[in-house]
């Protein structure tokens, strides 16, 4: 029997990645799981070329993007989903598919419920796609949803 007592779904707070947290809430329900909802601030100090340029410092953004992606996981999950469940929030610093697959495997996770912006062709090879890189590295299963399609969730 499958034995799902810990759920982890990340989130960038896109429409897509709300149909992956639909998905999650109800796996959690059926399953009595914990649910825990991740976001991951892409840490913006590499990205910058001369931190002298900026107005306040690489740091400062990365605490003001994290607060605040702290306070949106407080509201991110509808009332009515969350409804009979046990869920928790963390917000983590750095690259969003490392850190996922990190805190997955150290927390030691059951299932990974994440979505797919179902880009293509030039986007897809330029950006790379962070959910299917969580699913080559992932030391658990991962339930991929896609934004369009079959949905087993009923409304």
């Amino acid at each position: 029997m499958i034995r799902l007592a810990k759920i982890l779904v990340p989130t960038d707070f896109s429409e897509f990645s709300k149909h992956a947290l639909k998905y999650g809430c109800e796996l959690a329900r059926k399953f009595s799981a914990e649910l825990t909802v991740l976001n991951v601030v892409e840490d913006i100090y590499p990205l910058v070329a001369d931190p002298g340029l900026m107005l306040s410092a690489p740091v400062d953004m990365t605490t003001e993007l994290q607060q605040a992606s702290e306070i949106g996981l407080k509201t991110f999950v509808p009332a009515d989903w969350a409804e009979g469940i046990t869920i928790h929030h963390k917000v983590l610093v750095g690259t969003p598919f490392v850190e996922v697959v990190r805190f997955a495997r150290e927390h030691q996770f059951d299932l990974l419920v994440i979505t797919t912006h179902g880009r293509s062709g030039l986007a897809h090879a330029l950006m790379g796609s962070v959910a299917e890189k969580i699913v080559r590295k992932s030391s658990c299963p991962v339930l991929t949803v896609r934004p369009e399609g079959h949905d087993f969730v009923m409304p």
